[in-house]
């Protein structure tokens, strides 16, 4: 019989830890929780420890971000299988076990998301993972249910489930002996597009990433870092090039990180025109940083990154702004 933990991620998150565990808990019996705390300053660890004791606290001695907290954590955690989700999720009821199930069928299934929806407008997808997650070829990522800014209503037209290319780090569920394979999540990201290079990874060494309609969660997004956070936008436009650097193939990496280049110049542009100059001055420095650091990124390559293809073969980008295609069946 397999064993399922769960992992919860928290920094200064009292409010919804409040809020989303007790329904956490309520729906999720039989499974032990672990929840890391990435050195909170408010009493979240003082919370935790008072009205739930069951709960297995993991302290952290600073905020290691995304990628390495989860690392640390899932150090702690002797399980076939782990659920991350973040703490600004609200489970329903049965949003556990469907996930597991379509683990069990297949050695070769490494993580599996459910169908991620808005918790402040529940018929809408949420941004983050919403029906399963996609990149384009130069590396900017969509959903079922999301590109770019648009957010699709839930009309069932995702209710199919599917092999993605990544499983959103809002929720999901991994095999444990395949996370530790590969080397779990890599720490240099810190936050944003980690799960994506990792189920990169992932795929490189013959594992299948799902989308399961069968669960739902609602999530808050951006509770520890708002979508409009010039902090988020250098890092996804950062960790952007980071994963392209690592995992391309060789034969592809000049010309599509030149493009890509270029496309994230459009978007400085773009974001100027808007009079949002701190998130232009973001992706200037994200670029500036990648300049510095890419010889480090280089040298993380992995072999099987020359001989896999990952990402779609089109550009998400002439697609939505160009094409004026918004949603993902009409891609």
């Amino acid at each position: 019989m397999s064993s399922t933990a769960i992992a919860i991620l928290n920094y200064n998150g009292k409010e919804f830890l409040q809020k989303f565990l007790p329904t956490v808990i309520t729906y999720s019996k039989g499974y032990p929780i672990y929840i890391g705390d990435n050195a909170s300053t408010d009493d979240s660890v003082a919370f935790i420890k008072n009205s739930f004791p069951e709960i297995h606290l993991v302290k952290l001695d600073t905020n290691h971000g995304y990628s390495k907290g989860y690392n640390l954590l899932l150090k702690e955690i002797d399980s076939d299988y782990v659920a991350l989700i973040n703490s600004d999720i609200e489970v329903t009821l049965n949003w556990l076990k469907p996930l597991i199930d379509q683990l069990e069928q297949n050695d070769n299934f490494a993580a599996i998301q459910p169908k991620i929806k808005s918790y402040a407008h529940k018929d809408y997808f949420e941004y983050a993972g919403a029906a399963g997650g996609f990149i384009d070829k130069y590396g900017y990522p969509f959903c079922r249910g999301r590109i770019f800014d648009t957010l699709e209503k839930d009309n069932g037209q995702y209710d199919n489930p599917i092999e993605v290319q990544w499983a959103s780090g809002a929720c999901f569920v991994v095999r444990k002996s395949a996370f530790d394979l590969v080397g779990g999540f890599d720490d240099d990201f810190f936050a944003h597009m980690e799960e994506i290079d990792l189920c990169w990874r992932l795929s490189s060494n013959n594992y299948t990433i799902l989308y399961s309609p069968e669960s739902t969660v609602y999530h808050v997004g951006g509770g520890t870092l708002s979508y409009e956070s010039p902090f988020k936008t250098y890092l996804n436009f950062r960790n952007g090039l980071y994963l392209l650097l690592k995992n391309l193939p060789k034969q592809k990496l000049s010309k599509i990180i030149a493009n890509r280049i270029l496309l994230d110049w459009l978007s400085v542009c773009y974001f100027l025109a808007q009079g949002k100059w701190k998130q232009s001055k973001a992706i200037l420095k994200a670029h500036s940083d990648v300049i510095k650091n890419r010889k480090f990124f280089l040298a993380k390559r992995k072999p099987k990154a020359d001989v896999i293809s990952y990402a779609k073969n089109y550009s998400i980008v002439w697609k939505y702004f160009i094409k004026k295609r918004k949603t993902y069946n009409d891609l």
